[in-house]
């Protein structure tokens, strides 16, 4: 399995319609409908907002509002053919006018999301930890010199918490000294890009 390094926005036009496609990384079904929230405040002029998602083998298309089985299912396709996961694609259009039919439907949502695919470059999945550590202010120096090469997010309380992704191998080797200095409030299993 494969999945995006970054996120990216493609646009095309065809017959005076525009389709503009976004690839984004997503690591829970959760953030999926915060994200359309997002994209349909920042074009929020579109006539459809069709998406399709592949998240840890769950996967999920929306036509919202084309003809049924001509936006969803070609943007998930694409999504399937390639080999990827935790990946959100979300293809917005602006009708232009001209009807395409059910088949320039099938054809422009399915090269709008190619095309955008196109323009990224793809990582190999492999088996990783959600990790959130809490720990006292005296060991700061010692979990930082232990995560010297992960960037976690900090808060900053009566005591630190961290929250970081970390890979299966990585944690072994570090799991038994963060156990030591800190205690492990959540370990979630996650899929990582490598």
């Amino acid at each position: 399995m494969k999945t995006i390094k970054e996120e990216v926005t493609n646009e095309l036009i065809i017959n005076k319609s525009k389709f503009i496609t976004i690839l984004l990384n997503i690591n829970n079904p959760n953030q999926i409908k915060e994200k359309l929230i997002n994209i349909k405040k920042t074009y929020k002029d579109a006539t459809h907002y069709c998406f399709a998602y592949i998240i840890n083998g769950k996967e999920k298309c929306s036509d919202d509002g084309e003809p049924s089985g001509t936006a969803g299912i070609p943007i998930l396709n694409v999504l399937k053919q390639n080999d990827l996961t935790n990946v959100l694609c979300v293809t917005i259009r602006y009708f232009g006018g001209i009807k395409l039919g059910a088949g320039g439907l099938i054809r422009a949502y399915s090269t709008s999301a190619s095309q955008a695919l196109s323009q990224t470059s793809l990582a190999d999945l492999k088996g990783g930890y959600n990790i959130t550590i809490e720990f006292s202010y005296d060991k700061l120096k010692q979990i930082d010199h232990l995560l010297k090469n992960i960037k976690p997010q900090k808060t900053f309380q009566t005591t630190i918490t961290y929250n970081f992704n970390i890979s299966a191998e990585k944690l072994k080797q570090i799991e038994a000294k963060l156990n030591k200095l800190s205690t492990i409030k959540l370990k979630q299993p996650i899929t990582l890009a490598v």
